[in-house]
């Protein structure tokens, strides 16, 4: 399989291979890069951006976005989540907001304010 590395400018040209669960990477310039394929190969993850409704007359929508990355495979349920889910404060950028929803998985993931009031 071939990708590009997005983990640094270098966007270097990887070649991943799985032989029988051993996994190799050809291209890769720094080991992050080595992590990034095999992650990629193994369990995609990604980092998401959104908005969420708020309460507040001035500012209907806030962005948001995960501290960290979720499983590619969960992305939809995250984004569903946030869809029904309405901020009924006004709260300063950087806010760390806890979403609620029961059980493992995306819907605890604490996403970042990225919106200065």
């Amino acid at each position: 399989m071939d990708m590009v590395c997005i983990v640094c400018p270098n966007g270097c040209r990887l070649t991943v291979e799985n032989n029988n669960g051993e996994i190799s990477v050809a291209g890769a310039k720094c080991k992050r890069g080595e992590a990034f394929a095999k992650t990629e190969l193994t369990c995609p993850t990604r980092s998401i951006t959104s908005s969420v409704r708020t309460t507040v007359s001035d500012y209907p929508v806030v962005s948001v976005r995960t501290d960290g990355e979720i499983p590619k495979d969960k992305i939809f349920e995250l984004i569903a989540i946030l869809s029904k889910f309405t901020l009924d404060k006004k709260v300063f950028a950087h806010y760390n907001l806890a979403v609620p929803a029961g059980g493992e998985g995306p819907a605890a993931r604490r996403m970042r304010m990225c919106w200065n009031w």
